[in-house]
């Protein structure tokens, strides 16, 4: 534990004590249960905003998780890569970029800035536009709400698989009040984080979160490390009894080294061919084992042998402030949302093998206002306005042996839309449900890409052979380059080491794009009907369609890719039973996912090496998700989610340029010449879609006179899925199972606790990404956080 690290968790845990004794008068309003607590009544109700109203989430008629923040606290969530153990739909693979969210097989592989994400992330009620901007927030929560399926009408920006809303705990009016929760751990690991809720008068008040979560690496390379520093502070009042205003203000610091990979291994030919690295799971790539696996490796376009991998490294900076206005106007409440968030990203990394650095500001601004109408005889209805502008200014550069990139890309997006939400209650247990919503966005990019390409002239029995030739390294300006380079775009000049020739070529090949345009526009729409069986039985049936913008890309002929669509056919019942102590839930789905987008690491239709986006095909999602909760008892709980899912590619090709030949698992023909490859990967699963997923938790309480213990634990199997998107046999990943336990002890008041925990039992590294180096034919992969254990404590007041 570092001195800092100390200092800070020291100062939280002083803070805590010194509002206790300024706090001369009893708290006007007594804090509620935590959510999601077992009261001896029966099951609590968790109140959810999913649908931008206020109401139960056993009364709100979408498929969705919701994950209080007391839970987010006691299992040491700090990054939006744990949500996925908590719901079996989501699957999240950290990486040293940021994170890949799918849910049920839809998602993304890159974080690219030209793709824009299929799930949305929304953070106090604002859509954060880019993933990497994701980081930081997982402290001080009231909940966090996960929505399946496309969210086409009441949300920010449309998204196809799905939604995670981030919602922070509020300040409460008129209470004085804190808490405080610091942990220790194996590899190093400190968690602390804390809030001081400060009244302003009896309609006022302002609230201070703190955050620190660091640990050392989780391979021995020293990368899949956290240093993360945040912070949010808030102000809230009702100026008036209709008038309500609140503001935020938060930042997040994300150093260290940022998450590892392994080598797998290497692929020659076209993928038939594999041949392990033997260097164990958990080493990474930047271990000496790693470093002389790669530079031993022959490159074949060149005959020589590749350079080591620079140091990673990662200092990127985030910011927002939001605001929440809320007015009664007698007829229906207005609410409006102005909100800014920026982000300044300065990391290298290694993609999949590949050398990357990246020097990137994201600037976004958004507006929504929403008017929820009080019922005007059986109708009751929201409309509302969204805007969003963003601006990405880059500087990315990268290597791959004899061809290296600098780009300096601009990407803008201009996005409007309208929608409206009406609900008809044709009784008081059946209601009709119409929504609609239309979306216009508009983009612009250019880019100056200069590209330097080292060719080989000299061939022996065919093979190229030029060993005396540089590589290219990572530059971001040809006078970086240390061998002689075209002063002009196209241009050839001979390659010299110290005088002598290398039989070798130096190639300039730029690109520039000048503000090309794309505009798109889309209506979505969802249609249910809700029916209330019983006063705790809800079914509902909807069908709800969502929509994804295109955008560009830097590779010959994939410059474009088109809006791609998704429409979700949802059938569900929501119960109570036997006192409010059993829950049943069980929903069916089918989507119909088409024109599907997938960004990633390939070759273009000019044979070189480059991130970009396809409109690949179409796929059909169907399954069965089933969540229940017991009180047995009072004091005993036990709950399982279960999905099963099919998930399947109907219509799944695209093109690889002409020249290395594609190493996939998929079926390929062969192009001929300067003809591309056309490689089919139809009928195969979704990516990230284990057919099962099973989630089986317990808890159990034992009380001692006024204290008790808590004894918890769960678990989650998933089947075999695809990790990787060329569908080759060292992306599939077998059956795992991961299980987590925690003990706890303290006051039945929770004033107070302290609890030791262990995650990851089984200690298996599972692997939760793959993915291909570049045309060397290496293959690297992530894996998941190895066991870790330790103890935690926390205080209320």
């Amino acid at each position: 534990m570092t001195l800092r690290s100390y200092l800070f968790a020291t100062t939280i845990f002083a803070l805590v004590p010194t509002v206790a004794a300024a706090q001369a008068q009893p708290a006007t309003s007594q804090t509620p249960p935590q959510s999601g607590a077992a009261p001896q009544s029966g099951l609590a109700e968790i109140i959810v905003t999913a649908q931008r109203q206020s109401e139960s989430s056993q009364k709100a008629a979408v498929p969705l998780n919701v994950l209080p923040g007391s839970a987010l606290l006691s299992s040491g969530i700090t990054q939006v890569d744990r949500l996925s153990s908590l719901a079996p739909a989501l699957s999240i693979e950290p990486t040293n970029t940021g994170n890949l969210v799918f849910v049920r097989g839809v998602g993304n592989f890159t974080l690219a800035p030209n793709s824009d994400p299929a799930i949305a992330f929304n953070y106090d009620g604002v859509y954060v536009g880019r993933p990497t901007s994701t980081t930081g927030v997982f402290y001080d929560l009231d909940r966090v709400e996960i929505l399946k399926g496309p969210q086409g009408i009441l949300y920010g920006r449309n998204a196809t698989g799905g939604a995670i809303n981030v919602l922070p705990a509020q300040p409460k009016l008129g209470e004085l009040s804190a808490y405080a929760s610091v942990g220790y751990g194996n590899y190093n690991n400190v968690q602390a984080e804390g809030a001081i809720n400060l009244p302003v008068g009896d309609d006022g008040a302002v609230r201070l979160s703190l955050s620190r979560s660091s640990h050392d690496g989780y391979l021995s390379d020293g990368t899949s490390d956290e240093n993360t520093w945040a912070g949010r502070f808030q102000v809230k009042a009702k100026l008036t009894p209709d008038l309500t205003v609140r503001v935020a203000a938060d930042f997040a610091h994300n150093g260290g080294l940022g998450s590892g990979i392994d080598y797998q291994g290497v692929y020659a030919g076209s993928g038939a061919n594999f041949t392990p690295s033997g260097i164990p799971a958990g080493t990474g790539v930047y271990a000496p084992s790693g470093q002389s696996y790669l530079t031993g490796m022959t490159y074949a376009p060149l005959g020589n042998h590749l350079p080591a991998l620079p140091a990673p490294y990662q200092d990127n900076m985030f910011y927002g402030v939001n605001a929440e206005i809320t007015y009664n106007t007698g007829v229906g409440t207005l609410t409006v949302i102005p909100a800014w968030r920026n982000s300044h990203l300065n990391y290298m990394a290694s993609a999949g093998s590949i050398p990357y650095s990246n020097v990137e500001t994201d600037n976004q601004y958004s507006f929504e206002a929403r008017f929820a109408g009080k019922r005007i005889g059986p109708v009751d209805y929201q409309l509302g306005f969204y805007y969003y502008n963003e601006r990405i200014d880059a500087r990315t550069a990268l290597t791959n042996g004899n061809v290296g990139n600098y780009e300096q890309p601009t990407y803008k997006t201009s996005s409007y839309a309208g929608f409206g939400r009406v609900t008809l209650h044709v009784s008081d247990r059946l209601r009709l449900v119409g929504g609609m919503r239309y979306t216009q966005d508009d983009k612009r990019f250019s880019t100056n890409q200069i590209t330097s390409i080292i060719s080989c002239l000299v061939t022996v029995a065919g093979r190229p052979s030029c060993p005396a030739a540089p590589t290219v390294p990572l530059f971001t300006d040809p006078s970086q380059l240390g061998y002689a380079f075209p002063a002009t775009s196209p241009g050839a000049l001979p390659i010299f080491v110290n005088g002598a020739p290398t039989g070798a070529l130096s190639i300039r090949s730029d690109t520039i794009y000048n503000n090309l345009p794309l505009n798109s526009h889309k209506p979505t729409y969802r249609g249910a009907v809700e029916f209330d069986v019983a006063p705790r039985s809800m079914a509902y049936a909807s069908i709800e369609t969502g929509y994804r913008s295109g955008g560009f890309s830097v590779a010959t002929g994939f410059e474009t890719y088109q809006p791609e669509t998704i429409t979700a056919y949802t059938i569900g019942v929501k119960n109570r039973f036997f006192g409010n102590r059993l829950q049943l839930n069980v929903e069916g789905f089918i989507w119909d996912y088409k024109n599907q987008q997938v960004t990633h690491l390939g070759v273009d239709l000019a044979s070189q090496l480059a991130f970009f986006t396809q409109n690949i095909g179409s796929s059909r999602i169907k399954g069965v998700e089933v969540d229940g909760k017991l009180l047995i008892t009072p004091t005993t709980l036990v709950g399982t989610d279960i999905q099963y899912l099919d998930a399947k590619q109907k219509n799944f090709t695209y093109l690889q340029g002409a020249g290395t030949p594609p190493i996939t698992g998929c079926g390929v023909t062969t192009g001929s010449g300067v003809n591309p490859y056309l490689i089919n990967c139809s009928g195969l699963p979704a990516y990230n879609s284990p057919k099962w997923t099973l989630n089986f938790s317990g808890q159990q309480t034992i009380k001692l006179s006024d204290y008790k213990v808590v004894l918890s634990a769960d678990t989650q199997y998933r089947s075999s899925r695809y990790i990787g998107f060329a569908y080759l046999a060292q992306q599939l990943v077998g059956p795992t199972w991961t299980t987590n336990a925690q003990i706890q002890f303290g006051p039945s008041n929770d004033r107070w606790s302290i609890a030791g925990y262990v995650r990851n039992i089984e200690n298996q590294r599972i692997p939760v990404y793959s993915t291909q180096g570049g045309t060397a034919g290496l293959l690297v992969e992530g894996t998941s956080a190895p066991r870790t254990y330790g103890v935690r404590l926390t205080a209320k007041y």
